[in-house]
């Protein structure tokens, strides 16, 4: 009966008084609407602390959580987007560009960072929606083909971090060529007798789908997270019937042999120590 104390005693704030909660103080689980301090949700490896909502994170967030002691070194940051079309829809290429750069700490829609798991080499890649979507550009199958090139040359297996809405429309063809060069890079890999980890998050959809995000030689998912090439309303306006339930989440897609595995997030370094174990590839400086 705060409010009604307030009243009975003649206290008023004005408005313009009146103090905000720091923004970034607070989250609201998508799910669930329930709200959690930012400290909870990175203690529960960016999960909701009430229904285990696994929320979107950046490609830093996954570095932090794989790599020993948060340590790890950066690839191919010098790589670069370019406006090779002139393109322009409601702002040129250019300004989106500008934009996201200055929003994100990423550089591109793909960080690549190589360290160690448990002290055994790896070379991540990992996608970030909020730089324009996650979308796939030729920096995104450049900086993949390069990783590749490194892991083949330092004898390391290589992990990609899916979280895409597609091809960069932006850059036309020039996308959709990557679907080819990295799916072609990866077959070097498959003949170097090196692993490539495919982990698929909320959401991995379009040509990213398509191409290298399928062809792990191990795939697995987060729970609930949104997987495949076209939206279920394109779907299902094309098929012309009812979706099954739960169609194109990780389940249904591990139901249907699509996913070796779902790996909660917190168990997510554990996972990939046991697979690196399994898979055990001979470092160079390790070799008799």
């Amino acid at each position: 009966m705060g409010w009604f104390k307030r009243l009975k005693d003649g206290i008023q704030t004005a408005t313009r008084n009146k103090k905000e909660a720091p923004e970034g103080l607070w989250h609201q689980c998508v799910r669930c609407k329930e709200a959690s301090t930012m400290k909870e949700l990175r203690e529960n490896f960016y999960k909701c602390p009430k229904c285990n909502y696994h929320t979107r994170i950046g490609s830093y967030d996954y570095f932090d959580l794989l790599y020993d002691e948060q340590e790890y070194g950066l690839l191919f940051e010098e790589l670069r987007s370019k406006d090779m079309l002139h393109f322009t829809d409601l702002k040129p290429y250019p300004d989106r560009l500008a934009d996201a750069y200055k929003k994100n700490r990423v550089t591109d829609a793909i960080t690549v960072a190589v360290g160690k798991v448990n002290d055994l080499p790896l070379v991540v890649a990992a996608m970030d929606f909020k730089f324009i979507g996650g979308s796939m550009g030729s920096v995104v199958g450049e900086r993949i083909s390069k990783a590749i090139d490194f892991c083949i040359e330092e004898k390391i297996p290589f992990m990609i971090i899916s979280k895409t809405g597609g091809a960069r429309m932006m850059e036309a063809a020039f996308s959709l060529m990557q679907m080819a060069k990295t799916s072609a890079k990866l077959t070097r890999l498959a003949k170097a007798q090196l692993p490539f980890f495919s982990m698929l998050t909320d959401p991995t959809t379009g040509g990213v789908t398509a191409s290298f995000a399928m062809l792990g030689d191990v795939n697995f998912a987060e729970p609930e997270a949104l997987i495949g090439f076209a939206g279920p309303r394109v779907i299902k306006e094309t098929i012309k019937r009812e979706l099954p339930d739960g169609f194109q989440t990780s389940e249904f897609l591990l139901e249907h042999g699509f996913l070796d595995f779902i790996v909660d997030r917190k168990d997510l370094k554990d996972r990939m120590a046991e697979l690196l174990q399994l898979f055990a590839v001979v470092h160079p400086q390790t070799e008799a």
